[in-house]
């Protein structure tokens, strides 16, 4: 028998469409427009075809900031998912410090970005932030105001501070859904710990994995605002990330049609990336799941 279809459920979910086409697409369509004309002001447009993209695809700045964002990106994937998926595994399972430690691991989410910012401006101070003058008391030279790889290592160290808690969360969710007869089996037949986390948590963490590693990399590949408070994108351009100089080509420098077509390069990006890891992740998932058992 064919399974009825009830089309009816679209109408419910039309003016949510409607306002995100209303909020994206006629925005979007705008940065299109400034991608492909040129303007002296006035509301006065002047055809400029594919000059702009054939600009940025050959902008040395463009390629720095390029390889600056996907250096970060991969550095903070690299700390973050492993040390959320540690702490998910020692986070308590029930009781009253299961609650105590699940609010305590959620704090840094409600925390406002520019207020992150300014948090670790402050932190990093070497006149009257705490870790500024704890390393220099030690006699450490730290100056993330005029060491790249001092700024560098304040901005890793935030994020992941910031955002680790996310990937920390999603693991824990995906461990309290596994059966406890999946553990007691183990336990029977003797599994070492390794055993029991790549026989059993990893595979049932795979689909709340594959979430925290799109969201944070595409989290960590938009970032803006707590680099930018933290160090406005130096010393130099060392923490010039391409979310700030996007931001310096369109509002400092007004360049509407670089930073336009710049934008919708970066947009796309970031959509063909997150597409690439959704791919690779799935289809690893469908082999091994097509692994007969024993094998």
């Amino acid at each position: 028998m064919e399974k009825t279809q009830n089309n009816k459920a679209w109408f419910l979910v039309l003016p949510v469409l409607v306002v995100v086409a209303f909020s994206a697409v006629i925005p979007l369509m705008t940065v299109v427009n400034y991608s492909v004309n040129d303007t002296f002001g006035n509301n006065a447009f002047f055809w400029a075809g594919l000059e702009w993209f054939d600009e940025m695809v050959h902008s040395r700045r463009l390629h720095g900031a390029l390889g600056r964002q996907a250096l970060f990106s991969a550095i903070i994937l690299a700390i973050e998912v492993p040390l959320g998926i540690f702490v998910a595994l020692n986070m308590p399972k029930k009781g009253f410090w299961s609650s105590l430690v699940l609010v305590l691991m959620a704090l840094p989410l409600l925390i406002p970005f520019n207020v992150v910012g300014t948090i670790w401006q402050i932190f990093g101070r070497t006149d009257i932030g705490l870790l500024g003058r704890g390393l220099k008391a030690l006699g450490l030279d730290y100056n993330y105001t005029n060491d790249p790889i001092d700024a560098w290592i304040t901005v890793i160290v935030m994020d992941v501070w910031h955002w680790t808690s996310l990937v920390a969360l999603l693991c824990y969710a995906g461990l309290q859904s596994i059966p406890q007869a999946y553990y007691q089996a183990a336990r029977i037949d003797q599994a070492s710990r390794w055993a029991v986390f790549r026989y059993i948590e990893l595979p049932k963490m795979k689909g709340v994995l594959l979430i925290a590693v799109l969201l944070r990399f595409m989290d960590s590949f938009m970032i803006y605002t707590e680099p930018f408070v933290v160090t406005g994108g130096g010393p130099g351009n060392s923490t010039t990330f391409l979310s700030i100089d996007l931001v310096k080509m369109a509002v400092g420098q007004f360049d509407l049609g670089p930073a336009a077509a710049f934008s919708i390069m970066y947009f796309l990006v970031i959509l063909l990336v997150s597409w690439v890891f959704y791919t690779v992740m799935t289809n690893i998932d469908r082999r091994q799941d097509d692994i007969p058992e024993g094998m």
